[in-house]
């Protein structure tokens, strides 16, 4: 019995470990008006996915810049784990951090004044399944925003 529990909590504390450790990848950001596309694996959603595994719908915007940064760093921030890393014009980068494991996950949110939306992408940094996480973030993140 003892076997089971000493190597079970060896991969538990490695978890732990490599979830707090993970460095912000490389690809954050908006290039010619889009961010990065998301990878094969289905831990990550965006609105300028094209595939239904991937895609959200932007948020609905419109008005003054600052004003609308200031809402979403604001919604962000009231959402558990959250941490607005930089806003950069109407760019905006956010982590948030699990509870248990402490994996953090990207989210990056790109104002897009002439079509009036924030276009919004949401990734885990590690693993392969977030189990809606992701998907789930975003949606009550856009209830947050539309409700101000």
């Amino acid at each position: 019995m003892k076997n089971i529990f000493l190597p079970l909590l060896l991969i538990l504390t490695a978890i732990a470990l490599f979830g707090c450790s993970s460095k912000a990848p490389d690809n954050l950001g908006v290039r010619n008006g889009l961010l990065a596309q998301c990878p094969d694996s289905p831990n990550c959603v965006s609105s300028q996915a094209d595939d239904p595994g991937h895609r959200v719908e932007p948020f609905r915007a419109s008005g003054d810049r600052s004003k609308v940064m200031t809402d979403l760093a604001a919604s962000i921030e009231s959402m558990f784990g959250a941490k607005v890393v930089a806003v950069k014009g109407n760019y905006l980068h956010a982590e948030y951090t699990s509870r248990i494991f402490r994996f953090v996950d990207d989210l990056e949110c790109w104002y897009d004044e002439d079509a009036e939306v924030v276009h919004v992408r949401s990734a885990s940094r590690v693993g392969r399944s977030d189990m809606g996480a992701n998907r789930d973030r975003v949606e009550e993140l856009r209830k947050r925003f539309e409700a101000r």
